[in-house]
């Protein structure tokens, strides 16, 4: 079930800033010991931290977004089920034959209107074939 309010709205501006590709929005939605969990269990801690995280990863893949198609909020946690996609780049340059895109979910805990955690859940294999075509 898809329920409007504070934490909806909050990880909804989230994933606008993720498409925006914006370090800064995102650094001011998270709180300060904000937690960032990748797919593979690996967790960066702290907001500055996080920051200069996605910085790097949209050096990365320049044209990241992800696409959401359903949402369940239940209090303080949101889950996203979508689509992540971009363009692997080495050189800032976008090459379609560089692009990949995966199944996805994220789990998001809300505290205060910002985001506490953002968790990711997606099949990290499509970037890394084009990653390793790339080298």
């Amino acid at each position: 079930m898809t329920l409007p309010g504070s934490a909806n709205a909050a990880v909804h501006a989230f994933v606008h800033a993720i498409n925006r590709q914006s370090p800064a929005e995102l650094y001011a939605l998270m709180t300060e010991d904000h937690v960032f969990i990748d797919s593979l269990g690996n967790r960066v801690a702290g907001r500055d931290k996080v920051r200069a995280g996605w910085e790097g990863y949209f050096g990365m893949v320049p044209d990241y977004t992800v696409a959401i198609e359903e949402t369940f909020v239940e209090g303080p946690l949101v889950l996203l089920f979508g689509t992540a996609q971009g363009t692997y780049s080495k050189d800032g340059a976008l090459r379609p034959e560089n692009g990949w895109s995966t199944p996805a979910a994220w789990r998001a805990v809300v505290s205060d209107g910002l985001i506490a955690e953002w968790r990711v859940y997606a099949d990290n294999e499509p970037i890394r074939q084009v990653m390793a075509r790339n080298r």
